[in-house]
């Protein structure tokens, strides 16, 4: 069998083929699943998708009516899946539960050292040989206080580099981890959590209730040299509002690895295309805001665990085998 994946960087390309090898053959396409690329999928009936992927009614009635019977997420978000479509097509439904959370926690962390310590502004300086160090004094990070929003695997391993730099740790989730506790982590609501945090960083799922979790009350309850970090979902913070706090001059540094209109965009060469996207222009012109092409999870060790959970969610489901990365079981 065959099996046609979407969205595959040229650096993932002969992972999964390695990963396949052996198994089934695999049709790697860069083009991202969506209402326009749904057609090309007609006749396969196990495809493999990214997070960027569109999977609305429309584009699942096009799997399903050209044959397609199993999709295979690689990533652990799938809020771009309409599950109830999903189920009501028939459509088994997989993703990839687990990977490396040091991947992110750790690109997390280089953001934040990056807007602190104005590394891209002085990297830019440098190759011009200017190496005047106007504007480019940063804060220690030992002594003052991080906000973690969400202390599941990844927020875990965030908040272990934090405490290894003497920061003070508020954390809020749903529930408390006891490693983090062990750790010196007082958990707060999110309003004391934004108001006294010098530095927060959000590690929750993209969920109806944390969509603009980030919104324009908590962003005016923040402190105005605070910085503020997003590695999870784009969903998360409202943009605009954002903007509207960066063009009062507030905020020691912003580092976004993921934008909630970045469908469409992130992955994608745009560099030669008119921006449509007035609130992404205007963000990447402040100087203290940092904007990445959510990478956060792209290493070697994390991309791997994905390609490996991938094919093992094909081969559970040609086995008639369950997992806890299905999300929509197949119809028995």
């Amino acid at each position: 069998m065959e099996i046609l994946a979407f969205g595959v960087q040229s650096d993932e390309k002969p992972l999964i083929e390695k990963a396949f090898a052996g198994h089934h053959d695999v049709r790697c396409l860069d083009v991202f699943l969506n209402e326009d690329t749904a057609p090309i999928a007609a006749g396969y009936e196990i495809i493999s998708t990214s997070v960027n992927a569109t999977l609305n009614n429309r584009v699942l009635q096009t799997l399903a009516a050209g044959g397609t019977q199993m999709i295979a997420q690689r990533s652990t978000g799938f809020n771009n899946i309409d599950l109830e479509v999903a189920e009501r097509l028939g459509l088994t439904v997989s993703r990839v539960s687990y990977y490396s959370p040091y991947s992110v926690a750790e690109f997390a962390w280089a953001l934040v050292m990056a807007v602190n310590r104005r590394i891209v502004r002085a990297s830019i300086r440098t190759r011009d040989f200017d190496f005047r160090l106007d504007g480019l004094m940063g804060r220690d990070m030992r002594g003052r206080t991080v906000g973690v929003l969400g202390t599941g695997k990844i927020g875990e391993a965030f908040t272990r580099i934090a405490h290894g730099f003497g920061m003070n740790l508020l954390g809020w989730d749903v529930a408390e981890n006891p490693e983090c506790v062990a750790l010196g982590m007082k958990y707060v609501d999110k309003e004391q959590l934004f108001a006294e945090a010098d530095l927060i960083s959000l590690h929750v799922p993209l969920l109806p209730s944390t969509e603009h979790i980030v919104d324009a009350a908590a962003l005016r309850t923040m402190k105005d040299d605070a910085i503020l970090i997003n590695s999870s979902r784009g969903g998360l913070v409202d943009t605009k509002a954002l903007v509207a706090e960066l063009r009062e001059g507030r905020f020691t540094g912003v580092g976004l690895d993921v934008y909630e209109a970045e469908a469409g965009l992130f992955f994608l060469d745009k560099s030669l295309d008119v921006v449509e996207d007035d609130t992404l222009a205007r963000l990447v012109t402040f100087p203290n805001v940092l904007v990445t092409s959510h990478q956060a999870y792209y290493t070697v060790d994390a991309v791997g665990q994905i390609i490996e959970a991938t094919v093992k969610n094909v081969l559970d489901y040609q086995a008639g085998r369950r997992s806890e990365n299905v999300l929509v079981p197949a119809v028995s």
